[in-house]
């Protein structure tokens, strides 16, 4: 980072559906102050105006992921509004943010990796597919013609745990179109971790590893989680990362049976996920290693603490009938 970037200006940021991102907006700004900048100008790409992001920010009505227009549309807003750093916080966004990236170089940064291996973790069949071709440790995937029953069914381009079907019967397995599903064996007593990442864009280097315990998962989201020490978690997440190639903001699901202690690999989001802001409170501050590579700096690797722990409560954003205008409850 240069003198030359450092003013009393603050930097444009665009979110790409964060629409609910109200904290980590917040911490974007915090870290804004932290290099220097007045601030952030928080800009968030949505669907629809009326969402809670709008307490910190300007929504955007923008155009659908799959709109071929879509890249031209945030390009001009990238121009119009002097936008330094783009985020994709939802599935779709991340292949846009990246494809953008390839498409319009060096306009704005981008913390994603490449497009396609991106998307691929999108889909829980070829993402199975390539951890066992990496040798990465998963549950095993179900074939025609196996004994096993104890067996549980994910939409293969599903999220937040919706959809997922508990099969312990042939005629239950026989009930859905199994090309639809990554169908793996069912572990029961298990245990399952988060571990939000950071890869540099530019080097590679893994600067951030924060495995977090879920204690309470709400609606496919965590509503209650700590951050725990536990190196093994921490290797696999950064072996994965390393041998997959990725960059950027990645948070890596993982479970463990605790039958056998046997730590397997869940999937991967190569993004920022909404409870990253544990991970952040820890000492993690990836929004300050986003923007400071933004700038052309070289972010430090992350000293953090176990034993942190969070408890998310919803809140309210307020709009009448006289005023568009956000204003959010008092905190």
């Amino acid at each position: 980072m240069t003198s030359n970037d450092i003013n009393k200006q603050a930097i444009g940021i665009l979110l790409l559906g964060g629409g609910k991102r109200v904290t980590m907006a917040r911490m974007l700004k915090a870290a804004a102050r932290k290099l220097g900048y007045a601030g952030a100008n928080i800009y968030s790409y949505e669907a629809t105006e009326r969402v809670p992001i709008a307490c910190e920010g300007t929504v955007i009505i923008g155009k659908r992921w799959s709109d071929p227009d879509v890249y031209d549309d945030i390009d001009e807003l990238v121009r119009a509004h002097d936008i330094r750093v783009i985020i994709p916080f939802v599935d779709g966004a991340v292949g846009v943010s990246a494809e953008y990236a390839r498409r319009y170089p060096g306009r704005a940064f981008v913390p994603t990796g490449e497009r396609e291996i991106a998307e691929a973790m999108f889909d829980k069949v070829k993402a199975a597919e390539i951890f066992a071709s990496a040798g990465l440790p998963i549950p095993r995937t179900y074939h025609a013609g196996d004994p096993c029953m104890r067996l549980i069914a994910k939409p293969r381009h599903g999220s937040a745990s919706k959809g997922i079907i508990a099969i312990s019967s042939l005629e239950a397995l026989n009930a859905i179109n199994a090309e639809d599903y990554l169908i793996q064996d069912r572990i029961d007593n298990r245990e399952e971790y988060t571990i939000d990442c950071y890869a540099s864009v530019t080097t590679g280097e893994i600067l951030a590893a924060v495995a977090r315990r879920r204690l309470e998962v709400v609606g496919g989201e965590v509503s209650r989680t700590i951050t725990i020490s536990d190196p093994e978690i921490e290797d696999l997440a950064r072996r994965t990362i390393t041998v997959l190639g990725l960059r950027g903001a990645i948070t890596v699901q993982m479970m463990r049976d605790l039958d056998t202690s046997r730590l397997m690999l869940m999937e991967i989001n190569p993004r920022l996920g909404g409870g990253a802001v544990c991970s952040v409170h820890a000492g993690a501050d990836i929004p300050l290693m986003i923007l400071t590579e933004a700038c052309g700096g070289r972010p430090a690797a992350a000293v953090w603490r176990a034993g942190v722990e969070i408890a998310r409560y919803m809140h309210e954003v307020v709009w009448d009938d006289v005023s568009s205008a956000p204003r959010p409850l008092l905190i």
